[in-house]
């Protein structure tokens, strides 16, 4: 059974094709700073095209051309790029943007700013950096921060959060700040693959999300599934499939995160072999985002 939606989204197929088109426009190599998206099929792709993915500013060789990953950056990072002499390329999602002016906006207007994510991630890395913030880890029990009463606090999120889990961290958020402004930022791709596995998992025996071990919308697919008592593995092609797990299985769910292409997924589908496939259909996206300003 298949999961729709699934798959890429449009912050993802924006920073994919924002690559592509920086080769093609500024001939390789194009440097791409973190991994444009989290999935290792993707980024191969790319570097076979002529990319080449580095961790920090510093590896570009100076007058480069530099792609900024879809996850986001701190400002720090635009600062050293510009001392290097570097030509920037953002390609941030804009989902992401929306949660850095939020931040700043509140920010301005003297307001405790909580950022609501996994620490370490890198788009929380790179919404943290925009302003003075709290990360407050998603997972239930996480520590707030005492901070006076009547404080005024604004709550972000992370975009590719569990909404179950999130939702218990406002609420835990807004039983200490009661006045607490919330600005719920998981985006509609995330939102959309995590009910659509909620649909499926009453009506199989086991749920395969196929993605990469790095992708956080991919982990939260996974353990939405769990969450409903099913068997769910996170796997990134046919591969890494033990076939113990499909052991006295009949019925097998199959959906992908936001930064996995489809060609996985088929793969998967092919090594499996079944006797039929059905799709489970979901919310219809019909989301596109437009090219950076520098390659309209």
């Amino acid at each position: 059974m298949l999961s729709s939606p699934r798959g890429f989204c449009a912050g993802v197929v924006r920073a994919v094709e924002v690559v592509e088109i920086c080769l093609e426009k500024f001939g390789p190599p194009v440097y791409v700073k973190h991994q444009i998206v989290h999935n290792p099929h993707v980024v191969k792709d790319l570097e076979a095209k002529g990319a080449r993915t580095v961790e920090t500013v510093e590896e570009v060789p100076p007058g480069s051309t530099v792609v900024f990953s879809a996850h986001g950056s701190p400002p720090e990072d635009f600062e050293k790029a510009k001392k290097r002499g570097l030509r920037v390329i953002d390609a941030v999602c804009p989902l992401v943007t929306r949660v850095h002016n939020e931040a700043k906006k509140y920010h301005r207007e003297g307001k405790q700013v909580l950022l609501v994510g996994h620490r370490g991630h890198q788009e929380v890395r790179g919404t943290m950096g925009q302003v003075d913030m709290t990360l407050v880890d998603d997972t239930p029990g996480s520590a707030l921060p005492h901070w006076p009463k009547g404080v005024e606090v604004a709550v972000l999120t992370q975009t590719t959060l569990s909404v179950g889990d999130t939702a218990q961290a406002i609420e835990a958020i807004k039983e200490r700040y009661s006045g607490a402004l919330v600005r719920n930022d998981i985006c509609y791709a995330t939102t959309n693959r995590q009910e659509a596995v909620t649909k499926m998992a009453s009506l199989v025996d086991i749920v395969l999300v196929i993605g990469a071990q790095n992708s956080s919308n991919c982990n939260r697919l996974r353990e939405v599934a769990e969450s409903h008592g099913v068997p769910s593995y996170l796997v990134n092609g046919p591969e890494e499939i033990d076939p113990q797990w499909l052991a006295g299985k009949e019925k097998v769910g199959i959906t992908s995160g936001a930064s996995t292409p489809e060609v996985l997924v088929e793969q998967v589908i092919e090594a499996l072999a079944p006797e039929q496939v059905t799709m489970l259909n979901g919310a219809d996206e019909d989301v596109a985002f437009t090219l950076p300003k520098e390659l309209r």
